[in-house]
C-alpha cells in the first residue's frame, strides 16, 4: 500500500495559508456570476485564419496585435504587453518590481493572492463610507510602506464605480515606486481613464482586458507604459505565453471594432434598465456602476443567494466582503429579466 504524503509540509510557509482564487462552474439556467459579456461582438464562424498553422508557435512577441493596440489606444508598440489574461501580466508585475503591494479594499482579490504566492508582503487600506479611495490613509500607507507597487481597479470590482481621478493621481504623484490602474471594466464607464497621462506620468501602468467585452475564452490582457517599464516585465515574460488562436481572433477583434462597441453600448442599456428595476424592488440596495455589473445589498444575502440558486439563477455572493451584499453581471435582456422575476420572489416577506 502505497505511503500517504502531506504535500502542505513541502510546500512554503506563504502558500500553507493561501486560499486559491475559486472560479466554480455551478449548473444554473441563468449565469450572471462572473462579469463577462452575454454574448460575443461576432460568431466563432466568421472568423477565418487560413495561414495560422496549429504545428508552429505563435509570434512571441503578439506583433499584430500591439500594431491593433498601438493605433486603438495612441500608444507605440513598445509601450505595450500582451499576457494570457491580466491576471498573467499581474503575475509579471509583482515578480519584477516585489512588494509590500498595496491596494485598496474591497478589490479585485487576485493582487493580494498573486502577492502572497509570490511571497511577497501585501496590505489592502479600506475604501471611504462612499466606496472611493480614502486618499489621506492611502497616502499614509505609501508613505510609510514605499510600496514598489500600488494597484488601483477603476471602474472597481466588486463595487462597480470609479475612484477620483484627482485621488489617483495624488497617489500617483506621491509615490516612489509603480501605480498601476487597472481598467478591466473602462469600456462601460463614462470616465476618460488614464491612458492620456501615461505620457506625464512614467510610473503609471494602464492594465486592459478582452475578457468583459465579449472574448473571455481569448484570455487576452494587456498593459500599457513606459517602454523602459514594459522592457523590465518582458524580462519575465514566459516565452509563447499568448497562443496562436487567441491572437488571431484578438486581431480580427480589434478590426470590427464597431461590433464590438456595439454589444458594448448594448450591455450599458441594459445596465441603466437593470439599475432601474432594482431601484424599484423593496429590500433590495443597488449601487450606481460604471461596469458591466451591478452590487446590491439585501437583508439577508446567504438565504437570497441559496433561493436565486434554487431558481437556477447563479449571481456571486459577496456577504464577506460587502455586509449583505451581491453582485450580478449584466445579461441578456430575457436573463435580466429572469432574474428580476427570480429576486423580486427572494426577497417577498412571507
Amino acid at each position: 500500500m502505497a505511503k500517504k504524503m502531506d504535500f502542505s509540509k513541502l510546500s512554503r510557509k506563504n502558500i500553507r495559508s493561501l486560499r486559491p482564487y475559486e472560479a466554480k462552474e455551478i449548473p444554473c439556467r441563468v449565469k450572471l456570476d462572473a462579469n463577462e459579456s452575454p454574448c460575443s461582438p461576432f460568431p466563432l464562424e466568421e472568423w477565418r485564419e487560413r495561414s495560422l498553422s496549429l504545428n508552429r508557435y505563435p509570434d512571441p512577441d503578439a506583433g499584430e496585435i500591439r500594431k491593433q493596440i498601438s493605433r486603438a489606444f495612441s500608444v507605440r508598440p513598445e509601450e505595450v504587453l500582451l499576457g494570457n489574461g491580466s491576471d498573467e501580466l499581474i503575475y509579471y508585475l509583482i515578480i519584477t518590481f516585489g512588494g509590500p503591494v498595496l491596494y485598496p479594499v474591497p478589490t479585485f482579490s487576485m493582487y493580494g493572492i498573486i502577492a502572497q504566492s509570490l511571497g511577497e508582503r501585501h496590505s489592502g487600506v479600506s475604501l471611504d463610507g462612499g466606496f472611493d479611495l480614502d486618499e489621506e490613509r492611502m497616502l499614509a500607507a505609501v508613505k510609510k510602506e514605499k510600496p514598489p507597487l500600488v494597484f488601483l481597479s477603476s471602474p472597481n470590482n466588486p463595487t462597480g464605480n470609479c475612484f477620483s481621478t484627482e485621488r489617483i493621481l495624488r497617489i500617483v504623484d506621491a509615490s516612489k515606486g509603480i501605480v498601476v490602474v487597472d481598467e478591466a471594466y473602462q469600456p462601460f464607464s463614462s470616465e476618460r481613464g488614464f491612458l492620456p497621462f501615461l505620457k506625464d506620468y512614467p510610473n503609471l501602468v494602464v492594465l486592459r482586458t478582452m475578457s468583459k467585452i465579449g472574448f473571455a475564452s481569448l484570455r487576452v490582457g494587456f498593459m500599457m507604459a513606459d517602454k523602459g517599464l514594459i522592457a523590465e516585465v518582458n524580462k519575465v515574460r514566459l516565452p509563447f505565453n499568448l497562443n496562436g488562436l487567441s491572437q488571431a481572433v484578438a486581431v480580427q477583434a480589434f478590426k470590427k471594432k464597431r461590433a464590438v462597441q456595439a454589444v458594448v453600448k448594448s450591455i450599458i442599456a441594459e445596465r441603466e434598465r437593470l439599475s432601474a428595476a432594482l431601484h424599484a424592488i423593496e429590500g433590495v440596495a443597488p449601487y450606481p456602476s460604471e461596469a458591466n455589473f451591478i452590487l446590491v445589498t439585501v437583508e439577508d444575502a446567504e438565504v437570497v443567494h441559496r433561493k436565486l440558486l434554487r431558481d437556477g439563477v447563479l449571481v456571486r455572493n459577496l456577504n464577506g466582503t460587502v455586509k449583505g451584499a451581491l453582485r450580478v453581471t449584466v445579461g441578456t435582456p430575457g436573463e435580466n429579466t429572469l432574474f428580476l422575476e427570480a429576486l423580486k420572489k427572494a426577497v417577498r416577506r412571507k
